[in-house]
């Protein structure tokens, strides 16, 4: 059974719990998971007011690569470079097959979008363009499942806050990966979802749950273990979201745990953590008995 990890605390309810909730979603063109399936999701129970869908520049991704190797250094980034290379020979082809079989999920438990809801194509989620589209949507939630860091004017239209499903438990694995980073660092506790509200910095805004499931570090990629964190809690952050919708969820208290940024798979590391997840494996495998 899929449950949060740790739940928010309920208040009385501010708002008028009848009044539908509108969403608006902001996704890349090549996340077919979110653009179609969470999409779905949100119109499932909620009034999807605009969906708001990336296509970035090529120099987006180089800026990208220029702050991590200032963050890890040469040789770190070509560790990062040969895990990318290593997933694309070993790993790929099984997690594309997987999130198929995810999304077809998806798609068979939720309608479709309804037809009347606006699409953005937008190079940016910070262009002008983006933030009079999400004004004239006037959401009341934002669910942000993307990359680029977001500018105050975009995440502070909706008046119930913008929010992100963030794979890895914050603060102790903010930035990218946060969920690979906690199975590398033997830090399985650590291994879940957080919904985070967004402020102004990386990670860093108010935690409204943490939620998880029975992941296999053996046989599951962290690709889909980071998927899975969110697609099998889907009930629960219904409930949560509607909770935020309704005045009810307070968020938790991060100010006594530590903090820490991290970003790309380290090959290194990557081989490292499977080692010691197929030894923990048969280390908790029932032996034989003895005749």
């Amino acid at each position: 059974m899929c449950t949060p990890r740790f739940g928010a605390t309920f208040a009385e309810p501010r708002a008028d719990p009848m009044r539908c909730m509108k969403t608006l979603l902001i996704c890349h063109d090549d996340a077919e998971l979110h653009r179609e399936g969470v999409a779905r999701w949100l119109a499932s129970f909620s009034t999807l007011a605009g969906i708001v869908v990336i296509h970035e520049r090529k120099g987006i991704r180089w800026r990208r690569v220029r702050r991590e190797v200032r963050r890890v250094g040469l040789l770190r980034f070509a560790d990062g470079l040969a895990f990318r290379a290593y997933y694309k020979l070993f790993i790929a082809n099984q997690d594309r097959a997987w999130a198929k079989d995810a999304l077809r999920s998806l798609c068979e438990r939720h309608a479709p979008v309804p037809a009347d809801t606006g699409v953005l194509h937008a190079d940016s989620p910070n262009s002008a363009s983006c933030q009079q589209f999400i004004e004239n949507c006037s959401p009341d939630i934002v669910i942000a499942l993307c990359k680029t860091i977001l500018k105050p004017q975009i995440f502070s239209i909706p008046p119930r806050g913008t929010f992100v499903l963030h794979p890895g438990t914050c603060p102790e694995y903010r930035n990218a990966h946060g969920c690979f980073w906690a199975l590398a660092s033997d830090d399985l506790d650590k291994v879940a979802m957080t919904l985070l509200r967004v402020d102004a910095g990386v990670d860093t805004g108010p935690v409204y749950g943490y939620f998880t499931y029975s992941f296999d570090e053996v046989a599951e990629s962290h690709v889909v273990i980071q998927h899975r964190v969110v697609l099998e809690n889907l009930s629960v952050l219904q409930q949560r979201l509607t909770a935020i919708f309704q005045g009810r969820a307070n968020p938790i208290d991060t100010s006594a745990r530590p903090s820490a940024m991290w970003g790309q798979p380290w090959l290194t590391r990557y081989l490292r953590w499977k080692y010691k997840a197929r030894k923990r494996k048969a280390d908790a495998s029932p032996r034989p008995a003895l005749s």
